[in-house]
């Protein structure tokens, strides 16, 4: 499916909210206050003008330069799904597969449709300590931190351990720390919660409004979900990010962590991704760069994956709410095979 003309879909919006921004304003400025005593607004906001200082104007002279739409480098895709005979649609509840060189959809299935994403929380998490922390700067593992729910992953961070973030986004990735995602929001924020204030105005700010986070590991809460589309908007930001593609394509990594006792060891992580551990073939002309696996009962089997075609034209294909880990890499799978045709 052709993305939407995603300059004419913000400008088409932008005008109808300014004729209804003016009407309201019209109104408020006729309404009187008790006993009739007529209220006056000093510089009241001109709804016209407005637009223009955003450069959202129709009109551009040709000494001007036109301002950079929000999507115009993204795929604006309806609530309409985008099936195909060579995906199996009953695999899973929710899925997409993004050209992100043509921004366009290739399969949708409930793109907009509110899911719980699970350990896949963790590209946000990701994205928002790149974007706010030091990756040289180092935090001491605390026993708050370690208070997981049992049967949690974790990357074997122990009370007293020193670390730094790059080293804690490698354990957050790769073996889908949930030890690793507590320090990074400590370290950042200062909190858990704190952290997760800072995932939703990012996560705004991209686009994601049908998101919201409440923890930087993705473990179950009813107020803590995501969308097909929404991740698919957070994980291409987080794409540019290099240090990110990175982290994301090492199938292991050695952390280098020193203990309370100051003793400096190493820890063998190793990637989660079945396609990256060499534990599922990749369809021919394929080549899987990277992305994140999550698993709850609430959330089922997901995965994001950052894939290219002939190692030059990109894709994001993402699964959502599998009932099996062998379903969830078999509609994968199909959805490799559309990129490789």
């Amino acid at each position: 499916m052709k993305c939407i003309d995603s300059k004419k879909f913000f400008q088409n919006r932008m005008a109808k909210r300014s004729k209804t921004t003016a009407l309201i304003l019209a109104l408020s400025l006729s309404i009187t206050a008790g006993c009739g005593q007529e209220v006056n607004i000093e510089n009241p906001y001109d709804v016209y003008e407005s637009p223009r200082a955003y450069g959202l104007n129709t009109t551009v002279s040709s000494t001007s330069k036109a301002a950079s739409f929000f999507a115009e480098n993204l795929c604006v895709a309806d609530s309409e799904d985008k099936l195909s005979s060579d995906v199996t649609a009953s695999l899973s509840e929710a899925a997409g597969l993004f050209n992100i060189q043509e921004n366009t959809m290739e399969f949708g299935k409930n793109i907009h449709q509110r899911v719980y994403p699970a350990s896949t929380t963790k590209i946000l998490t990701a994205y928002t300590a790149l974007k706010h922390g030091d990756l040289a700067a180092t935090a001491t593992v605390t026993e708050a931190e370690l208070q997981l729910e049992q049967g949690s992953t974790v990357c074997g961070l122990s009370v007293g351990d020193t670390i730094n973030l790059e080293e804690l986004l490698y354990g957050l990735m790769l073996c889908s720390g949930n030890d690793a995602a507590n320090v990074i929001a400590d370290m950042i924020s200062g909190s858990p919660e704190a952290f997760a204030q800072l995932m939703n105005q990012e996560a705004l700010a991209l686009g994601a409004t049908n998101s919201h986070f409440v923890n930087p590991h993705g473990l179950h809460s009813e107020d803590h979900y995501t969308t097909v589309y929404d991740m698919y908007l957070i994980f291409q930001a987080a794409l540019q990010e290099k240090q990110f593609v990175t982290i994301i394509s090492s199938p292991s990594h050695t952390g280098m962590v020193t203990s309370a006792l100051g003793e400096t060891s190493g820890k063998e992580w190793s990637n989660s991704n079945k396609y990256l551990n060499g534990e599922k073939a990749v369809p021919e002309g394929v080549q899987v760069v990277g992305g994140k696996t999550g698993t709850t009962n609430a959330a089922g089997y997901c995965l994001v994956l950052y894939s290219q075609k002939g190692g030059s034209v990109p894709y994001i294909s993402i699964v959502y709410k599998s009932d099996t880990r062998d379903n969830l890499y078999l509609e994968m799978t199909e959805l490799l095979e559309k990129i490789s045709k």
